[in-house]
């Protein structure tokens, strides 16, 4: 029967049981009932039947009161030789080898590896007994220890007996060697003594450290010294410094991290649930960051090098990119919510790429997805992301996006400070595009300064839509069909899958659900803005009034809604595009554009935005004008905007931030009409055209591209002035004569015609006379 089997049938009163996970002491056991009452941890009795007990298949006996276990396996794995330090091995070696001794005459235990001595008489077992050998072991081992008791003491056999001999052997042939280590050699390790009062200072000193400048360990020490002496009296006794700095680096860790890192994690500490999110489908984290792109690429307005920002969304499980945009200079919370849109719908397929581009995943065909879609698709993964991932960057710390998140349906959380786990694939993502795409492509910037080349300024040839055709591209063709390396999935970790294979075993593992967002998702996920309807004049937003007919049945009444809020309307603005609001319908939910009541009905105005209108403000008050209407507020953005500088001194007349501005203006507005759904009411909107990719090589499209927004900025001072003089007068005023009629009618040198008719010149004369 083997120990386990033994084991089982101790119910002595004490002994613990494992029953289900669940601990359970015995409190009596009566064999003649068959009954034994147990004891769990919060006093509940548990009377159950010997024979119940026999058949469960998880119930064992703990550990930690099993008495055929050594004190040095109890409620710890069992104890074995390489616990041991070298010494302590050499001594259970030598204990060994008496054993063997004493039980085969030999040391070695095996007669044919017999030393030239052996066996000795009073141990050979020819002629011995088993106790007789043991008793000459004792004497033998007294006579050492009297002879050398330094000796002895060091192998601990100064105080070996009969009975020790006997214990020895039986755990030897139980346990192995490792049986005859003493059980105080591998006692419980249960660290430093530490007294409530010592533990309640190195809390207290702990929570001083945080917020103070860094501290050594002695300056730790003498704090905690004087916790104790102030709060507790001298007469507690503090241990020494190496305790100290040993418990400290066993409770709080090594202190060598800077102080605001320490700080920032102990704040996360505070917070930390100790659970780990297992990721196993498609859209469950969305991982979301920007970065500076790494290559200098060129703004469509003036062809200047200018930095842009990449905004990219990965799915954590699949490494697919999901969305991604380019923003030049640096992006806002509109350009997140535009991304976490784009995760959400399909993405359209482009005139240049091919079928290889098209959507080609198993469980849903292509021509259903583009019924649904309105469009060719793309082989890009679209879904509802539940969870996204963010920094803490203030673009993603926002009212706005709290808003986007409602709507939407995800979670938004950033990552935990100092945990670079949330958000390492996102980060992994940004250096694999780097080495395998933009290191290769002109204008590349390198990792820092020192790697940087001569000038990747002039080395830039790429516009910003070239950039972000490249990039799409990219993504389509090469990074959904990439193979794994080292992020395999775990059910088959040496399969050959890509971002697109592991989508589609997803798609047949879970399903996939077709759900395309409808068109007033954009208009749902715009910042809102909540003010009151005036009667004549529409409605003000930033500085700027917007009218329309759908307020007709609003003006002048109150809305219904309450809160803090009370009795305003709720509009939704494009920050990117300050050219129209939009209102949905209280009654019928509709969607109505509403225009800039400064917005002529031509189509000359250039893009503007927000930061424009505040210096049109700020220009006006400098001034002292004070206009009735935005339409008086339009020839000051103008100017302002640079619509009547001369074309040619354009380069020369304004800065390069200056015109890095006029090109973001431009991008954004370009930006803001793709997003936009488009509807009879927004075609009169001031559209950036875009040149198509590769078509500004020559630098001509990009030339014409700012000569033609100054242009349009003098055709709209132009119609502005024409609009106001029509306006001055009822009736259209008759062009004053010619200089050459106004001399001949009051020249008396003038001749006359000849066709002059004379009789009827004389009977004139006779009538005046």
């Amino acid at each position: 029967m083997t120990v386990e089997a033994r084991a089982v049938w101790d119910l002595s009163p004490g002994i613990e049981l494992i029953v289900g996970g669940t601990e359970w002491r015995i409190e009596t056991c009566r064999p003649h009932l068959g009954r034994v009452t147990l004891i769990g941890d919060e006093g509940a009795s548990w009377q159950v039947s010997l024979s119940e007990l026999i058949h469960r298949p998880d119930c064992r006996l703990s550990t930690r009161t099993r008495k055929d276990l050594p004190a040095a396996s109890r409620g710890r794995q069992p104890k074995a030789m390489e616990d041991l330090e070298p010494d302590q091995r050499r001594h259970v070696m030598r204990r060994l080898d008496h054993i063997r001794e004493v039980e085969t005459g030999y040391r070695s235990g095996d007669p044919l590896t017999a030393l030239p001595h052996e066996p000795r008489p009073q141990y050979d077992p020819e002629t011995t007994t088993l106790t007789q050998r043991r008793l000459a072991k004792e004497a033998e081992l007294r006579r050492a220890a009297t002879e050398e008791p330094e000796r002895a003491k060091a192998l601990a056999l100064h105080r070996v007996s009969l009975r020790t001999l006997m214990r020895w052997d039986m755990a030897r042939r139980k346990y192995g060697p490792v049986g005859l280590a003493d059980d105080r050699w591998l006692r419980e390790a249960t660290g430093h003594r530490i007294s409530p009062e010592v533990r309640e200072a190195l809390f207290a000193v702990r929570e001083e450290t945080l917020h103070r400048s860094k501290l050594s360990a002695k300056d730790r020490e003498r704090l905690i010294h004087q916790y104790v002496r102030e709060t507790f009296g001298p007469e507690v006794k503090v241990p020494c410094y190496d305790t100290l700095r040993a418990v400290w680096q066993e409770w709080f860790g090594s202190a060598g991290a800077r102080q605001r890192y320490a700080l920032s994690a102990a704040r996360a500490q505070q917070h930390a649930t100790g659970k780990h999110v297992v990721v196993h489908r498609p859209g469950q984290v969305v991982a979301l960051d920007s970065t500076v792109l790494p290559v200098k690429v060129l703004e469509d307005v003036f062809g200047d090098p200018v930095s842009v920002h990449l905004t990219l969304a990965l799915d954590v499980y699949t490494r697919s990119i999901v969305a991604f945009r380019l923003s030049l200079v640096s992006d806002a919370s509109i350009d997140v919510a535009m991304v976490l849109r784009d995760v959400m719908m399909p993405l359209p397929m482009r005139p240049d790429w091919g079928e290889e581009m098209e959507w080609a995943y198993p469980g849903v065909p292509g021509t259903v997805v583009a019924d649904f879609a309105g469009h060719e698709v793309a082989g890009l993964p679209f879904f509802a992301p539940e969870a996204v991932t963010t920094d803490h960057g203030a673009v993603y710390r926002n009212h706005h996006l709290v808003d986007v998140q409602r709507v939407i349906g995800a979670n938004i959380k950033p990552s935990r400070v100092l945990r670079p786990t949330d958000k390492q694939t996102v980060e992994r993502a940004f250096g694999a595009i780097q080495s395998l795409l933009f290191a290769i492509l002109p204008g590349y910037q390198g990792v820092d300064t020192a790697d940087r080349g001569v000038d990747p300024e002039a080395d830039a040839c790429l516009t910003v839509a070239e950039m972000e055709h490249l990039i799409a591209t990219w993504i389509v063709k090469i990074w959904q069909n990439r193979r794994f390396g080292s992020h395999a999935p775990s059910w088959d970790p040496n399969g050959d899958h890509s971002p697109n294979s592991l989508f589609a075993a997803s798609m047949a593992q879970g399903g996939f659900a077709l759900h395309i967002p409808s068109a007033e998702l954009y208009y749902q996920l715009l910042p809102t803005h909540r003010v009151m309807i005036h009667g004549k004049r529409g409605v003000k937003v930033k500085n700027l009034w917007y009218d329309g007919k759908a307020l007709d049945p609003y003006r002048g009444e109150l809305s219904r809604r309450g809160g803090r809020a009370k009795s305003r309307y709720v509009f939704h603005r494009d920050p990117r595009d300050p050219c129209f609001l939009f209102f949905q319908d209280p009654r019928t939910h509709d969607w109505h554009t509403l225009r800039w009541t400064g917005l002529p009905k031509e189509r000359q105005v250039p893009a503007f935005s927000d930061a424009r209108v505040r210096e049109a403000m700020r220009e006006m008050r400098r001034r002292g004008l004070a206009p009735k209407s935005d339409s008086e507020m339009l020839p000051t953005l103008l100017e302002l905007i640079g619509g009547n500088i001369p074309v040619e001194q354009w380069p020369t007349q304004l800065t390069k931030k200056q015109r890095t501005e006029h090109a973001r203006e431009v991008a954004q507005a370009a930006a803001a009409a793709t997003d936009r759904p488009a509807t009879a009411e927004t075609e009169l909107a001031p559209r950036a055209v875009v040149p198509e990719p590769g078509s500004s090589a020559d630098g001509k499209v990009v030339k014409l591209r700012w000569q033609e927004r100054a242009r349009q900025g003098q055709d709209a001072v132009n119609h502005e002035r024409r609009r106001r003089r029509e306006a001055a007068t009822s009736e259209r005023p008759t062009a004053p004569p010619a200089l050459d009629e106004r001399l001949r009618a009051s020249s008396l040198m003038a001749l006359a015609d000849e066709d002059f008719d004379d009789a009827a010149f004389n009977a004139e004369e006779e009538t005046c006379q």
